[in-house]
């Protein structure tokens, strides 16, 4: 039989740490050796065969990419010769054939790999060294599933040619740039914060106006955060009691990670890593600059902002005084430092405060990723079986009701962290978590907020296999050119499948029970430690 992954990822697999050395990140001799090692301890391995199965998943969806993505309206090297059929009728259909293979490959990968970290035969190595062989392919790929990057580089030249980007959209300018911006955006103003105003103008003066370098300049630059995360999360999992290899395979080498913020690519990245250092350095005392680099990920985008009022009470914890007394001279301390950082970034960026107001603007996008947009959809539905009413007023509630749900869970949730550590990141996760599902507007990539930390923790392997199911199905609500594909049924329920497949997966072997109908006996533990 194979191996089944622990029940609890808990005091028993941190004892386990402990046999093997106890830090993940760094190599001793006795595990290059072999010397010293506990009999009955598991052989710690690279997983090369997995490792190298994604990264034909991904080469593959880099293959896809260049017919079925979002492609330049004028590609210079698509647009014309032989390899334009890519983009147009049966080749069309075939790059997408090939870009949707190299997606399930990837998630096998990735549920391989998770099974191998659960036992215990994976360490932090080999999930980086997956990760790194995943997310190269995805540097070079036309954006996948969005287009939100083009968007990003018509208000940085918005900013550059001296014109407020939270007062007018992308087609006020002309040119490849604004050109390629999705048409849900061309008008729109920006929704993110100065820092990312600043950061999306320095692309375009160093990659100039040049839409291939300047998509890959951006990567790099958010590429950044990725590699904060990396290098927050050994601190996170020894403060917040998980497990490091864990940690990282939930959110280095996640297909939510791959696809949609490197491959996307979104900024959301860079807010993660930067709001996952900040609260690393508060839990370790050093407060003031946390909180900064958590306003910094605040000047990316607003949504980091959440964090901030938790992170207050880990301050306050610490000081002197009874309750109130605390939390009134952390808050001071913490407002000290958040006003200046964000001023310093509106006056880089050279922007104001446009951006409040523009923080509305993707209320134009209804989905059901939203509870309450979904619940006012759903409402209106029924309703419409007895009457011809218009859909606006239901969806207008729905959101209402879901922003007042948010403010009391938020609410409640840093009421329940006032005694900081632990406890406050926690709630910050959740609090993280419900901001993503109770806001007016939901897109994919917004889940992964609350995993800047809460991937942290302690998780059981069920909770991780919910955490595969969604992955898979939220990268499948978009199409790979970033339009929405959630009112496709039969594409829909083609995905919910993939994903209940892939997180039975990774708690069985043979979910479908393939080897029982064929006859064929399971494999045993060695031949699945050799083949992981």
């Amino acid at each position: 039989m194979p191996p089944s992954p622990p029940t609890e990822l808990g005091a028993a697999d941190d004892a386990e740490q402990a046999r093997r050395g106890a830090a993940d990140t760094t190599t001793s001799p006795d595990r290059r050796s072999g010397a010293g090692r506990d009999p009955g301890t598991p052989r710690l391995r690279l997983p090369l065969r997995t490792v190298a199965l994604g990264a034909i998943g991904s080469l593959l969806l880099l293959a896809g990419s260049f017919g079925g993505a979002g492609v330049l309206v004028h590609d210079p090297i698509l647009g014309s010769g032989p390899l334009s059929a890519m983009r147009y009728g049966h080749g069309r259909d075939l790059a997408l054939a090939v870009l949707y293979t190299g997606f399930g490959v990837l998630v096998w990968a990735w549920v391989r790999l998770g099974r191998g970290v659960l036992a215990g035969l994976v360490d932090s190595r080999g999930v980086l060294a997956a990760t790194a062989a995943w997310v190269g392919p995805m540097l070079i790929a036309p954006p996948l599933f969005t287009r939100d990057v083009y968007s990003y580089l018509g208000q940085g030249l918005l900013a550059l040619h001296g014109i407020d980007p939270y007062a007018v959209g992308p087609s006020t300018l002309t040119g490849p740039i604004p050109d390629n911006v999705h048409p849900t955006w061309q008008t729109t103003p920006a929704p993110y914060g100065p820092l990312f105003m600043g950061i999306a103008k320095g692309v375009i003066l160093l990659a100039g106006d040049g839409m291939i370098s300047s998509v890959i300049v951006m990567r790099l630059v958010l590429l950044c955060g990725l590699v904060m995360l990396i290098f927050a999360l050994p601190g996170l999992v020894r403060e917040l009691g998980g497990r490091l290899p864990v940690a990282l395979w939930l959110t280095a080498a996640s297909p939510m990670t791959v696809v949609h913020l490197i491959g996307g690519p979104h900024n959301d990245m860079l807010m993660i890593g930067l709001l996952a250092m900040g609260t690393l350095l508060v839990l370790r005392g050093k407060h003031a600059g946390g909180i900064a680099l958590v306003t910094l990920a605040m000047a990316i985008k607003a949504t980091a902002g959440v964090a901030l009022p938790f992170l207050v009470w880990i301050w306050a914890a610490r000081l002197p005084g009874n309750r109130w007394q605390r939390l009134l001279r952390a808050g001071t301390a913490s407002v000290a430092v958040f006003v200046p950082t964000f001023a310093a970034c509106m006056a880089l960026a050279k922007v104001g405060f446009g951006w409040l107001p523009a923080l509305s603007a993707p209320g134009m996008i209804v989905n059901y990723l939203s509870a309450p947009t979904g619940v006012g959809q759903a409402v209106h539905s029924l309703v419409s079986l007895f009457a011809d009413v218009d859909r606006g007023p239901f969806v207008e509630v729905g959101r209402t009701l879901g922003s007042l749900a948010l403010a009391a869970v938020l609410l409640r949730q840093w009421w329940l962290a006032q005694e900081g550590g632990t406890i406050a990141v926690r709630r910050a996760a959740i609090g993280l978590l419900a901001a993503a599902l109770l806001s007016p507007v939901v897109l994919p990539w917004y889940l992964t907020w609350g995993l800047a930390f809460g991937c942290a923790l302690r998780w059981t392997p069920r909770a991780l296999a919910w955490v595969v199911g969604s992955s898979v199905a939220l990268v499948l609500a978009y199409y790979p050119d970033g339009e929405q594909a959630m009112y496709n049924w039969p594409f829909v329920a083609v995905g919910i499948g993939a994903a209940v497949l892939a997180g039975l997966s990774l708690l069985r072997f043979d979910p479908l029970g393939l080897n029982r109908l064929r006859g064929a006996p399971e494999p045993s533990a060695e031949v699945l430690e050799r083949t992981g």
